[in-house]
């Protein structure tokens, strides 16, 4: 019975991008970030800093990434290599091709497509937003430390009925979002995380992403 429930959140985790206004409490979201803790982490060093902001302090850090965006005086992001190795490339494409498709945008209507990138900083209307930080000056496996946390956040939210929606669109705008919170000069934004109730009927909820099989990225050793 565990098993099958652990399976059917990991299973049923999708990216949420439409939210109801049903509010979440502070103590639920307490609740999320203890049990999300228990991850794992080189030596204990516990590298994970979390934001989590709610009602006016939400929206005033919404509308100044929003006008940073339309600004458009930060470095581009650099997300991935260019170009991408032809597999990944591919996958992003089919992500791209099924997101705006099931919003009915043109992937060469830039007007419309930065619309919808605008409702990232808004955390798509989610009741909670959280910012995930790092200090700058640990390497690459101690963010992998900060992965497993997030994950953890979203396992344990999806077992509480809340959805959610892993954001790396704020990592550009660390200097906004640094100013707004008073993040410690050393600390660099790894992500954002929208966090509510699903809108379960929103079309852009409905699309579904391809996943690979093990048997299609797992290599076997020593199995009969």
């Amino acid at each position: 019975m565990f098993t099958h429930c652990v399976d059917q959140i990991l299973r049923s985790r999708r990216s949420t991008r439409a939210y109801k206004t049903d509010p979440v409490s502070a103590r639920a979201v307490l609740d999320i970030l203890d049990c999300a803790a228990t991850a794992p982490s080189n030596s204990n060093t516990q590298p994970w800093r979390v934001h989590v902001l709610a009602g006016a302090p939400m929206r005033e850090l919404g509308d100044a990434l929003v006008k940073s965006f339309r600004e458009d005086l930060l470095p581009p992001s650099s997300h991935f290599p260019d170009p991408l190795p032809p597999d990944f490339g591919a996958r992003q494409a089919d992500f791209a091709a099924r997101y705006y498709g099931c919003l009915g945008i043109d992937r060469l209507d830039a007007a419309a497509r930065s619309a919808q990138t605008e409702r990232n900083f808004h955390f798509f209307g989610a009741p909670v937003g959280l910012i995930f930080s790092i200090d700058s000056r640990l390497t690459a496996h101690s963010w992998l430390d900060l992965g497993l946390f997030v994950q953890g956040v979203m396992i344990a939210a999806g077992a509480r009925g809340l959805a959610t929606c892993p954001q790396v669109s704020f990592a550009r705008f660390h200097p906004v979002i640094a100013t707004h919170l008073r993040m410690a000069p050393h600390h660099v934004t790894a992500c954002g995380m929208s966090m509510g109730f699903a809108q379960d009927t929103a079309p852009v909820n409905q699309v579904r992403m391809p996943r690979a099989s093990a048997l299609e990225f797992a290599q076997l050793v020593g199995f009969p």
